[in-house]
């Protein structure tokens, strides 16, 4: 007989299985270092009995028909094949009538036959880091030894492909491949990819406090803006570069692409024109409903704020509602709403972007109040830029035709208007 659980509204839950552990050293990466939060020796390994204690209460806590696992890391596939063999066993015994789904984000370097076999078995989605061709991806993304690492992800791309596994490609953009926008777009294209999303780089020199905890990177935010290109890292993508890769890149798809590429940063901005919520928390006037379980069963407010302060508790000792809805998480989320500077607060792109990631909001506004986001100014210029086919592109929708159409519809300039 299964236990009753407390029951809550939906949220997500990204598991760490491996922890902050990767067989890479891409140079940007902000989890790897969190290793340092945990004692050593720590194996790293999410036990049978976390995994079953997570499996259970994720599913059995929430009230809602469609139950998605994401599996990420440090790189998740480090924990062997027979791991997620596990995962499917214990999803089938608790999952009652609802829907299990699962989602795998992965460098793919470990990818083979055999995990392509299984992937495809049990429909998992493949989120695989590609940052573009192999002078661009090699520069930041090497193994363990400094080791490029393209041709490796190339043939997992391949496998992926040959044996019909769902993906995603997941494409960092830093200051140099910002400086690359259709050369990038173009190559993945060649490659058959079909599903892409841009992920801008933005982090910071390591404070005081990060150095105190043994990190790289600076924590969530504060600096003054007068300071930002002196905390910056090197690899962190310049704001209005971000936006003008996303501006060239929108430029080409839209002209030729809607319907057969679909570029998430370009379909999650559709939903704001369409007066939908955002799908993407970063987009969201709230947040708070994503958090993340540790290898241990530590669960912290979010991906990006995984340090102390913003620990909830640990699932073998207080349950997913009790976390999820506790008073400290609420805050967390609604925050994001609440510290919005008000110089964001009259800006006309607002609905699209609602100051994006809290972790972002390091800079001054010009009237001088804290909270303004680093990409600000990037989005901005994107946002502005894309209205117009955005409008379009909701007014087919509303009229029952396909989005695809703005094709033809640029087509006719003198129909394309602000």
């Amino acid at each position: 007989m299964q236990k009753t659980y407390e029951q809550t509204e939906g949220f997500h839950m990204l598991a760490k299985p491996s922890g902050p552990i990767c067989n890479l050293d891409c140079h940007y990466c902000f989890y790897t270092e969190k290793e340092a939060f945990f004692t050593a020796p720590s194996r790293f390994r999410m036990s049978d009995e976390t995994l079953e204690k997570y499996i259970s209460e994720y599913i059995l806590t929430q009230n809602v028909p469609e139950i998605p696992f994401v599996w990420q890391g440090g790189e998740p596939t480090l924990m062997g094949l027979d791991f997620y063999k596990k995962v499917i066993v214990l999803q089938q015994k608790y999952a009652g009538k609802k829907r299990i789904t699962n989602s795998l984000q992965t460098n793919g370097t470990l990818l083979t036959t055999e995990w392509c076999e299984f992937l495809k078995e049990h429909n998992f989605l493949v989120g695989l880091s590609l940052d573009g061709p192999q002078h661009i991806h090699d520069h930041y993304r090497v193994d363990r030894g400094g080791k490029p690492t393209f041709q490796k992800v190339l043939k997992a791309l391949h496998l992926l492909q040959e044996y019909e596994v769902s993906y995603n490609v997941l494409t960092c953009v830093t200051r140099e491949s910002s400086e690359h926008p259709l050369e990038i777009y173009r190559f993945l294209k060649e490659q058959g990819v079909e599903f892409i999303q841009f992920i801008p780089i933005v982090e910071r020199v390591p404070d005081e406090k990060a150095l105190n905890m043994g990190l790289r990177h600076a924590t969530p935010p504060v600096v003054r803006e007068e300071e930002v290109h002196r905390t910056i890292s090197p690899w962190t993508v310049g704001s209005e570069k971000y936006g003008d890769f996303l501006i060239t890149v929108f430029d080409e798809w839209v002209r030729n692409d809607v319907g057969t590429v679909n570029v998430m940063n370009f379909e999650q901005a559709l939903t704001s024109w369409l007066g939908l919520p955002s799908p993407s928390c970063i987009f969201a006037e709230t947040c708070g409903r994503a958090a993340i379980v540790e290898h241990n069963g530590d669960v912290y407010s979010c991906d990006h704020y995984m340090y102390p302060e913003y620990r909830l508790g640990n699932l073998h000792e207080e349950t997913f509602a009790e976390m999820i809805d506790s008073s400290k998480q609420k805050k967390f989320g609604e925050n994001k709403k609440t510290s919005l500077p008000s110089f964001c607060q009259s800006c006309e792109v607002k609905f699209a972007c609602n100051g994006e990631c809290p972790k972002h909001r390091f800079l001054m506004t010009p009237d001088g109040d804290p909270g303004l986001n680093y990409l600000c100014a990037g989005y901005k210029k994107y946002f502005t830029h894309i209205h117009r086919y955005m409008k379009v592109m909701a007014q087919l929708i509303e009229n029952r035709l396909p989005a695809s159409e703005v094709m033809e519809v640029i087509k006719r300039p003198l129909i394309l208007k602000n």
